[in-house]
């Protein structure tokens, strides 16, 4: 009889798509929708992790020459109004206001002051929203694609159970195929929460950071503006 049952079990494909192809509908539903959500977090991965360093370069590029001594309207008119760079966009949105402020007499209007720092409190406000889009979708998928896939193994459990109740037999054959399809629903809701989650965790600090960098240049940029104001 073990004889038998041991020639039974090696029949059965538990290769990953022997898995997939013998489950349930819902819990092939299940797996489909945690691969989708594996593959749009790991997309979302490679493209935050090439625009961050994209963002960093690009900031430690512009403070060279922010503070290489270069006069700011030079500065301004080699970049132009729409630069590329986030760090440029900035001090661009700052050098607009700083320019509009001016009237035709050479005079300044008043409180030139306040709406330099709104353009560039706006503008670092466009960067921060872009340099953390994604990143809510890399939380849903960490918070909730372990409990997708459980539901999937809890939908396979009790499938199983009722094969086992209506063929009658307990053998590790019946039993063995229903409870791996179940778990292999488990396994990919943490294949795509565990990156999901270490990856938003790392671009989330990643992100506070270069805010922060451009925070502080907003901050440093206002007071030289305000040194002349008051000049």
């Amino acid at each position: 009889m073990e004889a038998e049952t041991l020639a039974l079990a090696q029949e059965v494909d538990f290769s990953m798509w022997g898995l997939f192809a013998r489950a349930t509908l819902t819990v092939k539903i299940v797996m489909l929708m945690l691969i989708v959500a594996s593959v749009w977090a790991w997309g979302i991965i490679f493209d935050k992790a090439v625009s961050y360093r994209a963002a960093r370069r690009e900031a430690a590029r512009f403070d060279r020459a922010f503070w290489s001594g270069e006069p700011l309207d030079e500065l301004y008119d080699q970049l132009g109004p729409e630069p590329k760079g986030r760090a440029e966009r900035i001090f661009a949105a700052g050098m607009t206001e700083w320019r509009r402020s001016h009237r035709d007499d050479g005079g300044l209007i008043p409180g030139a002051q306040s709406r330099i720092d709104r353009s560039m409190d706006v503008a670092i406000q466009k960067e921060a929203e872009g340099l953390q889009r994604g990143l809510p979708v890399l939380a849903t998928v960490g918070s909730t694609a372990p409990f997708i896939g459980l539901f999937g193994t809890v939908f396979g459990i009790m499938h199983s159970f009722i094969e086992i109740a209506e063929q009658q037999n307990t053998s590790l054959v019946v039993v063995a195929p229903g409870i791996a399809e179940a778990l292999l629903a488990t396994g990919l809701g943490l294949l795509a929460a565990i990156p999901a989650v270490i990856f938003y965790n790392k671009f989330s600090s990643d992100s506070d950071r270069i805010i922060a960098g451009y925070d502080s240049f907003a901050d440093e940029f206002s007071t030289i503006l305000s040194r002349q104001l008051d000049g």
